[in-house]
């Protein structure tokens, strides 16, 4: 990420957050990779998450080792959206707080 891309990020941190859609996630990180500011990080599901996926969720979960991205740093996210470009499964909205 350089600091151009950054700048794009013009939004007061706190004011979005990334919103995950646990069904279409495939932990791919993306995310991880594209995001100035290290909102997002990936880790496994807890049970009470897998438990929560349709039957179509529970096979991704699997195949993908369990595990999901997870926005972490919620409060630190600028708006700028290119979590939500560079998720191939389009998984990623972001929400006013």
């Amino acid at each position: 990420m350089n600091s151009t891309d950054a700048s794009r990020c013009a939004e007061e941190p706190g004011r979005f957050a990334p919103q995950i859609d646990r069904g279409a996630c495939e932990a791919k990180a993306d995310c991880v990779r594209v995001c100035p500011y290290h909102v997002f990080e990936i880790r496994p599901l807890a049970p009470e998450q897998k438990r929560g996926l349709s039957w179509v969720g529970r096979i991704k979960a699997f195949a993908h080792g369990g595990k999901q991205a997870f926005a972490v740093h919620a409060e630190a996210c600028h708006a700028c959206g290119l979590c939500v470009k560079a998720c191939p499964e389009s998984a990623i909205r972001l929400v006013r707080v």
